[in-house]
């Protein structure tokens, strides 16, 4: 068991641990933000065809080799070509056919000419430009060809690949089933929502942060329950979610308080303790462990040193579990619009906002960081890191981080 890791050190451990679930098969219109569980290669050209990209004209181009102002070139047209029928008659010296745009191109044809830059009559159409082979055609493949690798196993869909998806007539593709994580909230001093908050006691916020977040990252959430601060308590609900669930997360009672039962219990319902807390600022207190090849994480019952650190060390993993191919976060360089008047013996984590001025990424970190306080997650989109062993941040420092 390792303690007070680095944590990089932790994300990385917990991170080697994540198994990916297995897959299924879903509608196309059920997609969006799952993860593509295939390579998915190119099946077929896109477009499949020579398309007009305009409502035009479409003629030889040779045919107009001396058109313009003063020489205007007259075409006789052969038909009429909606977008989606399919050409009765080849395109020939000095014709043209008339097209929508989308039209498949007739033999013949290589150029296009939009009917703004014509006159024309029922029968024939007049040219006053030059035009080159290939102007204004959207050629066969120019979109996709086929063959080429278009979304990597492990990418997520969103409207560009749902889209992508469709064009290659994949209706049910094959993604990674949603991971379900089981949720389970200790402390004797918390209370549900929607309870009557008696003195000493406390609302479950944390059920509610973590279900938002988990969400986010297209896990279904199972609430195990909300137990005390009894060990046997907590050992029983984490075997019941060992039984249904991909991985366990836990909040509460991961420090070395009297009371503080979480690492014991994990224990007792089987698992494998891997580390006992993390060198960083806020959510230094917690506990990370294994059972039947399942993450269980503990982590602290403070609100905001959870979020942290689950952020910084678990996200990773919950990723991972999920099947995405890219589970690390983004880093980002930002410069702090605020400061930080504190000194960091530890890594710290601010929380907060980007925000563009003058063509600069800025950093906008809420002035009250603590463990407790909640509210100043709320719009969090990125993470801003202090080193350890520095000092007080000035305005306008630049720092590292990454996004949500």
């Amino acid at each position: 068991m390792r303690n007070n890791a680095s944590w990089i050190e932790a994300r990385d451990l917990l991170l080697s641990l994540a198994r990916k679930v297995d897959t299924e098969r879903v509608p196309l219109d059920q997609c969006a933000g799952r993860v593509l569980a295939f390579d998915l290669l190119a099946g077929e050209d896109v477009p499949p065809f020579d398309r007009s990209a305009y409502d035009g004209y479409a003629f030889r181009a040779e045919d107009v080799l001396q058109a313009g102002k003063d020489h205007p070139v007259t075409l006789r047209l052969t038909e009429t070509i909606p977008a989606g029928a399919v050409p009765a008659l080849p395109v020939t010296k000095g014709t043209a056919a008339r097209l929508m745009t989308g039209a498949k191109i007739p033999d013949g044809a290589d150029c296009v000419i939009n009917f703004e830059r014509t006159e024309f009559t029922d029968d024939t159409v007049t040219v006053f430009n030059i035009l080159r082979s290939g102007d204004n055609i959207v050629k066969r493949g120019e979109d996709v060809a086929a063959g080429t690798l278009l979304a990597p196993c492990g990418t997520v869909i969103d409207a560009g690949l749902a889209g992508t998806l469709a064009a290659q007539g994949v209706a049910q593709p094959l993604v990674y089933r949603q991971p379900v994580i089981g949720l389970i909230s200790t402390g004797s001093e918390v209370v549900e929502a929607d309870e009557a908050q008696a003195p000493g006691k406390i609302r479950n916020a944390n059920r509610a942060s973590f279900t938002a977040l988990l969400q986010r990252e297209g896990c279904k959430v199972t609430y195990l329950g909300l137990a005390g601060d009894e060990t046997e308590q907590i050992a029983r609900l984490i075997t019941v979610g060992l039984g249904q669930c991909d991985a366990i997360l836990l909040t509460g009672g991961v420090s070395v308080g009297d009371w503080d039962v979480t690492p014991a219990a994990m224990e007792m319902a089987g698992a494998e303790i891997l580390a006992r807390g993390v060198d960083m600022k806020p959510g230094m207190a917690c506990a990370y462990g294994v059972a039947q090849g399942k993450l269980v994480l503990g982590l602290s019952g403070n609100p905001a040193s959870a979020l942290t650190n689950y952020c910084a060390c678990a996200l990773p993993a919950v990723r991972a579990l999920a099947g995405r191919a890219d589970p690390m976060p983004r880093e980002i360089q930002a410069e702090i619009v605020n400061g930080f008047p504190k000194k960091s013996p530890a890594t710290r984590f601010l929380r907060g906002r980007l925000q563009f001025s003058d063509g600069r990424v800025q950093f906008c970190a809420p002035k009250d960081q603590g463990n407790v306080v909640l509210s100043s997650t709320i719009g969090c989109d990125a993470f801003a890191l202090i080193p350890a062993g520095s000092g007080p941040v000035q305005p306008g420092e630049t720092l590292r981080g990454f996004l949500l």
